[in-house]
């Protein structure tokens, strides 16, 4: 089984958020139960993107799928850890480790 990688770049918000939701959906209803998304190029994250991750989670769950996220930026991974989303969605350093986390 195969992993599907995203990575959003820039600005994930009220904006941006539903097109990345649509690429997420897109993405697990191809069949892709394993799900990594590479937020190295993500600057900065709102609640509607927050929410979008939260979607995706909940989404894989259900269907007995995984999703894992890495590459936080600081600015990202302080929201991740106010929010208490680095609890609920799996975050880890980099690809390598979400990988192998995945498999």
């Amino acid at each position: 089984m195969t992993e599907t990688i995203l990575m959003p770049a820039g600005r994930l918000d009220t904006a941006a958020a539903p097109a990345f939701e649509r690429e997420m959906i897109a993405a697990t209803a191809a069949g892709g139960s394993r799900l990594l998304i590479d937020l190295a190029n993500l600057a900065y994250v709102s609640s509607a993107g927050l929410r979008v991750f939260l979607v995706a989670a909940k989404r894989l769950r259900a269907e007995g799928g995984r999703i894992a996220l890495c590459g936080l930026q600081p600015q990202v991974a302080e929201v991740f850890d106010i929010s208490g989303f680095a609890a609920i969605v799996p975050v880890y350093a980099d690809r390598q480790a979400a990988l192998a986390a995945l498999r």
